[in-house]
């Protein structure tokens, strides 16, 4: 954030946040497609810890499956040195409920005219080779509840459905 500041502290910030479980999955799922992890799900997350430590200081992208979910420190930051007005947060979950509604505030946000017409295709999007468990969502729903609860003062926003197993 600092970086973007000293480039341009007028500059407007587009954040998309995504359920942080669903984030994780779809990050282990992306990995394992591509032929990087063969670690089941849970224990690539229980290895996260380990595998981030032998890249310190810099952050292991390739196997943040948990880590890069915990959105209320990283908005934080965002708004450290960002105004609010310059920053338009976005829930993913909302965006693919209503492209529209959506993409119209960004515009408005932006200060430009909205496409008068939108075609929404999803493109690059690999099926998954398995469901997430109910026994991972719910372990997943634990880990990140308290950051939600925090997300959730922090951007006035409702996400109860991010804390239901």
């Amino acid at each position: 954030m600092e970086r973007i500041w000293n480039y341009d502290n007028k500059i407007k910030l587009l954040v998309l946040l995504r359920n942080p479980a669903d984030r994780a999955f779809s990050h282990w799922n992306m990995q394992r497609d591509r032929g990087l992890e063969n670690l089941d799900f849970l224990a690539a997350v229980e290895a996260e810890k380990k595998r981030a430590r032998k890249t310190e200081p810099l952050q292991l992208r390739k196997f943040s499956y948990v880590d890069r979910g915990f959105y209320a420190e990283q908005m934080k930051r965002v708004f450290r040195y960002f105004p609010r007005e310059q920053v338009h947060v976005i829930k993913f979950e909302n965006f693919r409920r209503n492209a529209r509604e959506t993409f119209d505030d960004v515009c408005h946000f932006l200060g430009v005219e909205p496409l008068k017409k939108l075609r929404n295709a999803e493109t690059g999007s690999t099926p998954y080779a398995r469901k997430m468990s109910p026994n991972e969502r719910q372990y997943l729903v634990d880990l990140y509840r308290s950051d939600i609860d925090r997300l959730e003062k922090l951007l006035r926003w409702d996400c109860s459905d991010w804390k239901q197993a």
